[in-house]
C-alpha cells in the first residue's frame, strides 16, 4: 500500500494529494504536524531526513521524499490519464509551465511568507536547517506575486489549460500556487478576468477539493 506522509494546511502535499486524486490511487495517509514541529523531529526524519513534506512511501522501493520525485513515479506507474504530457511536445511545454509556475509562482509566495511570518523567524527555508528572515525578500516576494498573477492571467487568455490542450500537472501546480498567494493577502480579482474564469472551471474537478 502506498503511504502518503501530508499535511492539510500545506501547499506542497496539496499537490500529492491531488496528482494522486486524479490518478486514482489508493493511499494511506499520515498526517504530519508542521506547527508543531513534527517535521523536524526524529520519527519523522526516520521517513524524510530533508525535513519536509510531501513524503510517499511506496510499496516496491525507497521513500520519495519531493513533488518531482512523486510526480515522475506515479506518472510511470499509473500512465491513465497522462498528466505530463503524451508527446514529447505536450512533455515539453508541461515540463516548463509547470518549472515555470513553480519559480515564479510558489517559491515566490513562500519568499514572501517565510522572510515576514512571526511563526517562521527562524525558518525562512524548509528543511534541518534554521535560517533567519530577510525583510527585503518578503517585500519583493510579494511583488513577483503580484507580477506571477498578471502574467498567468495574461496567458490565459482563450486557453482552458496551463499547457497543452488537457489538464496536466501545470494546471495543478497553479491551482496550488493561486489558492496558496492568500497567505499573503494575494488572490484573483476583476483585474485577473482569464484566470478567474479558469479557476472556477478548475474547481469543477473533484480533486480540487482536497
Amino acid at each position: 500500500m502506498i503511504t502518503l506522509y501530508d499535511c492539510a494546511t500545506a501547499p506542497s502535499p496539496r499537490r500529492a494529494r491531488i496528482l494522486l486524486a486524479e490518478k486514482g490511487v489508493i493511499h494511506e495517509t499520515v498526517e504530519v504536524d508542521l506547527r508543531s514541529g513534527e517535521q523536524l523531529r526524529d520519527a519523522y526524519r526516520q521517513v524524510n531526513p530533508q525535513c519536509t513534506v510531501p513524503a510517499l512511501r511506496t510499496d516496491d522501493g525507497p521513500v520519495l521524499t519531493d513533488n518531482a520525485a512523486i510526480t515522475a513515479y506515479l506518472e510511470a506507474r499509473y500512465e491513465d490519464p497522462p498528466l505530463l504530457g503524451r508527446t514529447p511536445q505536450e512533455k515539453a511545454e508541461i515540463a516548463s509551465w509547470n518549472w515555470r509556475v513553480e519559480f515564479e509562482g510558489l517559491l515566490a509566495i513562500a519568499e514572501a511568507l517565510r522572510n515576514s511570518a512571526p511563526a517562521m523567524a527562524q525558518r525562512a527555508l524548509p528543511g534541518p536547517v534554521d535560517y533567519a528572515q530577510i525583510p527585503e525578500l518578503a517585500r519583493r516576494g510579494a511583488a513577483r506575486v503580484e507580477q506571477f498573477f498578471f502574467m498567468l492571467d495574461s496567458h490565459l487568455a482563450g486557453r482552458a489549460y496551463i499547457a497543452t490542450e488537457r489538464f496536466s500537472i501545470a494546471d495543478i501546480t497553479a491551482v496550488v500556487a493561486v489558492d496558496f498567494a492568500r497567505v499573503v493577502k494575494i488572490k484573483p480579482s476583476e483585474l485577473h478576468p482569464h484566470l478567474l474564469r479558469w479557476r472556477a472551471s478548475m474547481a469543477q474537478r473533484p480533486s480540487m477539493l482536497l
